[in-house]
């Protein structure tokens, strides 16, 4: 299969022609279709809790990386059993910073999974290594560790996994990759907090994990936000310097003070806080940092959502399992999949079209859900190597089978978030049930 070629469409039909921000902050449409359940693009639940909390933080001599910060990583590394938690500005920059925390330049190579957003891969290009593209798992839609394993080279230097819809991927062959190859292993748990794999929490088996608070995530602070978790001191250390600008304190200790041919060296004038500057500046294993800072009002807002985070999950989880109650059974509709031993989070609820079985495609199952039984339905992710930046880079465009034919010919994802009634589950599980006949019967939108 090749790379599909994209037509010209209005961007008023696809985000209402409101937002800057395209696909990433608006999935609204002006198509005149009456819907029973919009694909939301609010993942989460805010009341009064985040309001006290914002204008609390409003009032704060200290906007940027101060006490609420402070608080918000303690509390995130306790709820994932880590010992540091790292706040940016958002999951892209935390996985920039891993990678130069990695040491990963030009010549080396970084395995990933094509079925990811556009970031997992940019991170890796910015630092102009090369991503290797693992194919997936056609049941979890995962990073298949047997893919993974026959592209490692001399060249390879990182891991880079992504917890695909909330669950986890199979990361102890993967450990056992990376540990035979002394390679650097990446979660982006963008997907997944408090996800887990044989009792492990995301982010906590590589050596590096980053999650997202973005507006669509299972947690959200006012729309954009990151961590990183890390149980290595020295990730830790690097991590803080390079997503603010490789600042450094000072030491009283320095030998190397060089102060003004006026001021006395002293143990009085050493004590002194505005000496010899406010901060010190130095790469971190030559790399330089930039400014990727979380400010109080989110920091404060994710302080909120992490009290609510179990209650957030169960609700998606409750939803989970009942969509799967309700759609099984269903010949030619595939639901979505949690092995023994994990726990599904549920960012994402993926539903396949198997057309053998169907008897139609997915596209014309998807628009007689849409247009006639009122249920909005998205896809992710187009494979990175399918981009046009990469086309031209001169990926081969059939490499991962399994990747293209989930994307261009199988998956849709459900509207997910915690704020779904029952009865708006009911009218998904109808609606796909109502479309799967129509289509099976050669109907057509």
């Amino acid at each position: 299969m090749t790379a599909l070629k994209t037509k010209k469409i209005d961007k008023k039909h696809i985000t209402g022609g409101e937002t800057d921000g395209g696909i990433t902050s608006s999935y609204a449409t002006n198509d005149g279709i009456k819907l029973k359940v919009p694909y939301s693009f609010f993942g989460s639940i805010y009341d009064k809790a985040e309001e006290k909390a914002v204008l609390a933080a409003m009032k704060q001599d200290t906007l940027t990386m101060g006490p609420k910060t402070a608080e918000f990583q303690k509390k995130f590394a306790a709820m994932c059993g880590v010992k540091h938690a790292l706040a940016v500005s958002n999951c892209t920059t935390g996985m920039h910073v891993a990678t130069q925390l990695f040491d990963i330049k030009e010549g080396d190579e970084v395995i990933v999974t094509p079925n990811t957003f556009i970031a997992t891969s940019l991170v890796v290009l910015k630092e102009k290594a090369k991503p290797v593209y693992a194919d997936i798992d056609p049941y979890t839609y995962n990073i298949d560790p047997k893919s993974v394993e026959k592209l490692v080279t001399k060249k390879t230097k990182a891991i880079y996994v992504v917890h695909y819809a909330g669950l986890m991927v199979d990361m102890d062959p993967i450990m056992k990759i990376a540990k035979k190859h002394k390679l650097f292993v990446l979660e982006d748990c963008a997907h997944a907090p408090i996800a887990e794999y044989k009792g492990r929490k995301a982010g906590t088996i590589g050596d590096i994990g980053v999650f997202s608070f973005h507006s669509l995530k299972n947690m959200t602070t006012c729309g954009e936000g990151g961590m990183i978790t890390t149980n290595n001191d020295k990730f830790a250390q690097g991590a803080e310097m390079l997503r603010c600008m490789n600042l450094s304190h000072w030491h009283t200790d320095q030998k190397s003070w060089k102060y003004g041919s006026n001021i006395k060296i002293n143990k009085e004038s050493a004590l002194d806080y505005w000496l010899p500057s406010h901060f010190d500046v130095e790469s971190w294993n030559g790399h330089w940092g930039n400014n990727y800072r979380m400010n109080e009002i989110q920091a404060a807002v994710g302080c909120c959502q992490v009290d609510k985070i179990e209650m957030l999950t169960e609700k998606r989880r409750k939803i989970g399992q009942m969509l799967n109650e309700g759609l099984a059974g269903i010949k030619g509709i595939s639901t979505a999949y949690e092995p023994k031993g994990y726990k599904h989070v549920y960012h994402l609820y993926t539903v396949c079209v198997e057309k053998e079985e169907l008897g139609a495609t997915r596209d014309d199952f998807m628009r007689v859900l849409y247009k006639e039984e009122g249920i909005q339905t998205i896809l992710h992710y187009q494979p990175t190597f399918h981009f046009k930046g990469l086309q031209k880079m001169g990926y081969d465009q059939d490499q991962c089978p399994n990747s293209q034919k989930f994307f261009y010919e199988r998956e849709t994802n459900l509207p997910m978030h915690p704020r779904l009634t029952d009865k708006d589950v009911k009218a998904m599980i109808k609606g796909i049930r109502n479309a799967a006949e129509k289509v099976r019967n050669g109907h057509r939108a």
